[in-house]
């Protein structure tokens, strides 16, 4: 599996320019914070914080072919590292799972995880590890129509700034 660019249909797949730090941050901005009221600075912070993942990880972007238009994105580590955590030996993680409001509905979502998939497969990964909020619901029944499975063995109780908790729902998908 190419680690650069894929395609489908009218839609391409590929690692984010370092041009494209700002758009990036706005396309997460309208997926998360367009959404979830919940999300406080220090996470409204991290989703920005596109500088950091870029020259840390993997920053992968889905565009529409003819327009040349974001539409979604997802992070993961480089080969052999653990974005989260979460991943161990052998296994694969990601962050940040995005698509732009305007997109939704067209599939690029799940374009987007295959993808991801795609790359943890060609890299030897036996599984795909991601964290969700409880509230992320589109994005739960996606992950549990690709074969998902929760692991609450591995959740963790997140607290905002403001005292409050959410717990963060662990998913595994075995590639074996």
């Amino acid at each position: 599996m190419n680690e650069t660019t894929s395609t489908r249909d009218e839609l391409r797949f590929r690692r984010m320019h370092d041009s494209e730090i700002e758009a990036v941050r706005e396309l997460c901005f309208d997926a998360y914070l367009g959404d979830y009221s919940w999300i406080d600075e220090t996470y409204a912070a991290d989703i920005a914080d596109v500088e950091s993942r870029a020259e840390n990880h993997q920053v992968w972007v889905c565009e529409e072919r003819d327009t040349g238009e974001l539409l979604g994105t997802v992070t993961t580590g480089h080969p052999g590292e653990s974005i989260t955590g979460l991943a161990g030996e052998g296994e694969f993680d990601l962050r940040l799972l995005a698509v732009r409001q305007s997109a939704r509905k067209r599939g690029i979502g799940e374009y987007l995880m295959t993808e991801t998939i795609a790359r943890a497969r060609s890299r030897g990964a036996r599984a795909v590890l991601l964290n969700t909020g409880p509230e992320m619901r589109g994005a739960i029944a996606l992950y549990e129509r690709l074969g998902f499975t929760r692991l609450s063995e591995l959740d963790e109780e997140v607290f905002r700034s403001d005292g409050s908790s959410f717990t963060l729902l662990t998913y595994r998908l075995p590639l074996d």
